[in-house]
């Protein structure tokens, strides 16, 4: 099971802090990483992290800004975004994988398709006004 948490709404150029608590299984074993579906459009990865290694990905569009780390303690990713702009709004997920591979195809290949992502958890909205 995955909770995110920590939307809102904020003025372009301001900051939001996700949070994604895991629950329920091992998470060392996968990858865990955001997606956003804003309206009309096709939901999309813009971030992963290996829980096993650490490793992080981005996708292009938040690159620089948005910053994902985890607290394997507490089963938790964190979503750190800076600098946020009003494209940036949209219902955000986040979802495991175990397949750190293909996570990773997700976020960095904007063709790829997010549907063989193993859990969900639900939304949380951020709306950023200009």
């Amino acid at each position: 099971q995955l909770q995110a948490s920590g939307g809102g709404l904020v003025q372009a150029g301001e900051s939001l802090r996700l949070s994604c608590a895991a629950s329920g299984f091992t998470s060392d074993d996968y990858a865990i990483g955001w997606f956003r579906q804003a309206p009309g459009k096709e939901r999309e990865g813009i971030s992963c992290i290996s829980m096993r290694d650490g490793s992080t990905y981005y996708a292009d569009s938040v690159k620089g800004r948005f910053t994902i780390s985890s607290d394997n303690a507490k089963n938790t990713v964190y979503l750190q975004m800076n600098s946020l702009k009003p494209e940036d709004t949209a219902v955000y997920y986040c979802g495991a994988d175990k397949s750190v591979y293909y996570a990773i195809e997700v976020v960095t290949n904007k063709d790829a398709g997010t549907g063989g992502i193993d859990y969900w958890g639900k939304g949380t909205q951020v709306t950023v006004s200009s």
